[in-house]
């Protein structure tokens, strides 16, 4: 019994030692510990603020950038249909003239006939290229490229050389 009340001893002793040594480092830690609430406040701070950068520098941003974007997107297909319905509205077919005539102009201004030129075309073009050769063949003349128009009571000149 001797070697157990010994042991028993020592060993308590042992125990109280480890709980001299805790207490001993729970007061070095106390300081730490009484500053815990600190710290915590501290990571707490610091977190919130994280978030509310990412919150500020990114994520609105990001949202406002694309609402914007896409408002931009639709400003353009808007106005280009706009654009698009009011030219179909303003830009009606064309009745181009099925008769094309040659006026000849003498060197006074007034109106006058040559003998042997054609004078009645069916194709502007071709009306066009008879004029420019009358023009070189009598150059003391004018002549009027002109056509009927339905709408008014007199004719319409599309060109004059």
């Amino acid at each position: 019994m001797k070697n157990f009340n010994h042991s028993f001893f020592v060993h308590k002793e042992l125990i109280e030692k480890m709980i001299l040594t805790k207490l001993i480092t729970m007061e070095k830690l106390k300081p730490l510990i009484e500053f815990k609430f600190f710290i915590m406040t501290a990571v707490g701070v610091i977190t919130f603020s994280n978030f509310v950068l990412v919150l500020f520098s990114h994520t609105i941003p990001n949202i406002v950038w694309t609402f914007f974007k896409d408002v931009g997107e639709m400003v353009i297909i808007v106005s280009v249909f706009a654009f698009a319905f009011a030219w179909l509205l303003k830009a009606r077919p064309h009745n181009r003239p099925k008769n094309y005539s040659i006026v000849t102009f003498d060197v006074f201004g007034k109106e006058s006939k040559i003998d042997g030129l054609r004078t009645e075309f069916r194709i502007h073009d071709v009306a066009w290229s008879y004029m420019k050769q009358y023009k070189k063949a009598y150059p003391l003349y004018n002549f009027a490229l002109v056509s009927d128009n339905p709408q008014s009571d007199r004719k319409t000149i599309f060109r004059y050389i």
